[in-house]
């Protein structure tokens, strides 16, 4: 265990699995709701079943890979939005097949991986200001406590204010509400594996009042066709058709692109610096191992027909309950390769409640989620507001994650209004090289991405 640092790291083997079991309940939901996303209800070609066996496998084997070969508290999965991209934008937007789609990924993963080899991606790391690192950490903080009350059912979706308060009177928001209680108070008090013991106790009173169902059935073998989506990704269809150039496929590899690149790099820095990990440069040491597993993930998900598999802000909730090596994503990827046999007991947990048609809350992970967010808020205090050359972008990088559901765009805000506040006040010695190029391709991605929509919708 000694290639673990658990010493080192002030940790225990106990502690480290605690933390995977917590990281793996708060991910569980994808491994249905990925699934429910690729599915379409069968619109796509891609069986749900196939889906799930793609969705567990991809993040079980990533996630083992990234804790053994990076010893670092990182577990991945299917992106959330992403796979939205996969299926509304290039399957049904551009009419390309399941199967070119997932090529599309495979392209923008290996596009990732050259990066990464060549150094690049570590040194963009390494150009961010920390109060913008700071930041990034807040504003994913803030990101993930948004989506747990929504998940709670204390924030719903309204067309005229965008959101308002939820339903108090629902079941699963009060059960929510006593997993909230349950958690600040085991968290408060400082229990080692607080978290964790709130998602149990939560999903034991759920059970209780009958707001989630028990299981009636705890064994799910997978049938042959449960693998029929493996390495089927069109990767010269993706770009190549009758003939001819797709342009529209080309430019969703780039928008694509910049959406994993930055997603990961803000969840690196966020989580590890919850972590504890980072130097007093805020870069985390064997940055390079973590970037190229993330990147080779994301081709492994297009091979899986799983989507982009990437690192997952989730990992913030292992971390708050102790979990600081490679271990904690090690457990999370172990469970989720068993299950593929018990999906029907992780549904209890991760799958959530039913409330309409497609429409599903989470009472039992979201107080973790609200109090992981909390956690991950504490280094806004080192953020120096008072200078506004980095307090107006450190500012719009929080707030524009939560607000658009997107972690590359808060960057993306924060990067931009960085760089043309330091080149208005004529401090150009002050900025970073690759700062003034990563802004431009922002601004090219935010265009490219808008004329994306706008073709889709032609």
């Amino acid at each position: 265990m000694s290639y673990f640092k658990l010493s080192e790291r002030k940790t225990t083997v106990r502690t480290e699995i605690v933390a995977g079991i917590t990281t793996f309940m708060t991910m569980a939901y994808i491994i249905f709701v990925n699934p429910a996303i690729l599915s379409s209800g069968g619109a796509t070609g891609i069986p749900f079943e196939a889906a799930v066996v793609a969705t567990c496998i991809g993040a079980g084997l990533m996630s083992i890979l990234m804790g053994v070969l990076t010893n670092t508290p990182f577990a991945l999965a299917s992106g959330m939005g992403i796979n939205a991209v996969v299926v509304f934008t290039i399957i049904f937007g551009l009419g390309l097949s399941w199967q070119q789609a997932m090529g599309i990924i495979v392209i923008e993963g290996i596009i990732v991986t050259v990066l990464v080899l060549t150094g690049f991606r570590k040194m963009v790391m390494t150009a961010i200001p920390m109060d913008l690192k700071y930041a990034i950490g807040v504003g994913i903080g803030l990101f993930i406590a948004f989506i747990g009350t929504q998940e709670a059912g204390f924030v719903n979706i309204n067309p005229v204010t965008a959101v308002s308060l939820g339903d108090f009177t629902a079941s699963y928001t009060l059960l929510s509400v006593f997993g909230l209680v349950l958690t600040a108070a085991l968290v408060a008090y400082r229990v080692k594996g607080g978290i964790l013991i709130g998602i149990f106790g939560t999903t034991v009173v759920g059970m209780i009042f009958r707001i989630i169902p028990f299981p009636t059935e705890f064994v799910k073998m997978p049938t042959a066709d449960s693998f029929s989506t493996f390495f089927k990704a069109d990767i010269v269809g993706a770009v190549w058709n009758n003939g001819m150039l797709n342009i529209a496929a080309i430019v969703m590899i780039f928008a694509l692109f910049m959406t994993d690149f930055f997603d990961t790099m803000g969840t690196v820095i966020g989580v590890g610096e919850e972590a504890g990990l980072l130097d007093k440069k805020g870069n985390l040491p064997g940055l390079r191992r973590v970037l190229l597993i993330d990147s080779l993930a994301a081709v492994a998900g297009g091979l899986f027909g799983a989507s982009s598999v990437t690192t997952y802000i989730e990992s913030a909730s292992g971390v708050s309950d102790g979990g600081r090596t490679g271990i904690m994503p090690t457990t999370t990827g172990v469970l989720f390769l068993l299950s593929i046999f018990f999906a029907p007991v992780i549904a209890i947990v991760g799958g959530g409640v039913q409330i309409a048609e497609g429409v599903y809350k989470h009472p039992v992970t979201a107080p973790a989620l609200i109090i992981v967010g909390f956690l991950m808020m504490g280094v806004i205090s080192r953020i120096d507001f008072k200078n506004f050359e980095v307090g107006i972008p450190a500012f719009l990088t929080i707030i524009i994650m939560p607000f658009t559901y997107n972690i590359s765009y808060g960057i993306g805000f924060g990067f931009i209004s960085y760089t043309l506040i330091k080149l208005l006040r004529g401090k150009f010695r002050e900025l970073h090289p690759l700062m003034i190029i990563i802004s431009i391709l922002f601004v090219v991605a935010f265009i490219a991405e808008a004329l994306a929509k706008k073709f889709v919708g032609a």
